[in-house]
């Protein structure tokens, strides 16, 4: 028996029957011949291929709510991802599912993110003339964009996890379902955290209806909700809140909607950042001969709008800033040359 059939062994002996079992995986987009040496399991390996990708070390330089903060310790894609992953792999964890599975598709899941947030989300939708979803985006980049065009060929289960971390998609695997979960615990809790140090946002500001339930700082918030989506989950036989937690839940998220996603200090810039990009797109598409030569390919077979949005939503913050100023600003007044 080889190391990967004996993790796979030991995960039919530990695991609740409701887990996805490795061994039990529905495959990848294309076969792999298992390899006699490979001491990881099928998800394992998913999760180390999408942390050595080129699109999640980018996630480290990707707006999560404040454009270009100043200080060091607001979050950004990159810690956003890895927050989520570890509040899924306590749930996971304490409900005898698959860890390895909610890992990998928590690593993956914001990869087609764009730059600037949800700004650049939607100037790239606004280009389109169609919405632009991050989660079809990550998709993409797992299944076509990395590795030049070949893709990570990950297995289905983690793939359609990363795909159903939101939208109307549902995951089909529970592991799938917690990192979805996860996600709008880890967010709504960080995105607090930092609208407190930008100051724009108190503790005492969250409604009492709201405290009351969840606890009155982040440390209690997220115990509450990690420990509420255990215990109810495990008496349900699904992943699920219980009722009080789970309107509390969505209570505070339509408070930091009003007070914070839409508020001007955290979004002042967002109509700068939408129009950076628009007018990059709109370079791009003029003269696409300066797109890099590894994209340069992918016209003739994806066309001239998906690979340039597909440039562009692969940017950092900072990459976007550098090649706007590049392009339209003269040199004399590029202070960043």
């Amino acid at each position: 028996m080889t190391v990967r059939e004996e993790l796979e062994h030991q995960e039919h002996k530990r695991l609740n029957p409701l887990a996805a079992f490795a061994d039990q995986s529905k495959g990848r987009l294309r076969f792999e011949e298992p390899r006699e040496e490979d001491v990881r399991t099928c998800y394992q390996r998913d999760i180390d291929r999408i942390v050595h990708s080129k699109a999640f070390r980018r996630l480290i330089h990707k707006t999560q709510v404040f454009l270009r903060p100043e200080g060091d310790h607001y979050r950004t894609r990159m810690t956003h991802t890895l927050e989520v992953s570890r509040i899924a792999s306590t749930i996971t964890r304490a409900l005898g599912l698959n860890e390895d599975l909610a890992e990998a598709i928590a690593m993956g899941h914001d990869l087609g993110h764009t730059p600037f947030g949800h700004a650049g989300e939607a100037a790239l939708s606004t280009c389109l003339g169609k919405p632009f979803r991050h989660n079809e985006q990550s998709l993409r980049v797992v299944d076509v964009l990395e590795k030049d065009g070949q893709g990570l060929n990950l297995t289905h289960e983690v793939r359609l996890g990363i795909l159903g971390h939101t939208g109307e998609y549902w995951p089909e695997t529970l592991e799938g379902q917690i990192v979805r979960r996860s996600d709008q615990i880890a967010y709504v809790n960080h995105d607090i955290d930092d609208a407190i140090r930008a100051g724009i946002l108190t503790n005492e500001d969250i409604p009492n209806s709201i405290s009351a339930v969840l606890g009155t700082n982040h440390r209690d918030r997220i115990n509450t909700l990690v420990c509420d989506a255990i215990f109810t989950s495990r008496e349900a036989g699904a992943v699920c809140l219980s009722p009080s937690v789970d309107k509390a839940l969505k209570d505070l998220r339509a408070f930091m909607f009003e007070h914070v996603y839409r508020n001007p200090v955290a979004k002042g810039e967002e109509s700068k950042a939408k129009a950076m990009l628009q007018r990059l797109f709109e370079y791009y598409i003029a003269h696409p001969e300066a797109l890099p030569e590894d994209f340069q390919p992918q016209l003739s077979f994806d066309g001239m709008e998906r690979t340039v949005c597909d440039y562009i939503a692969g940017m950092t913050d900072n990459y976007a800033v550098d090649k706007y100023t590049e392009i339209f600003i003269p040199f004399g007044w590029n202070v960043r040359g």
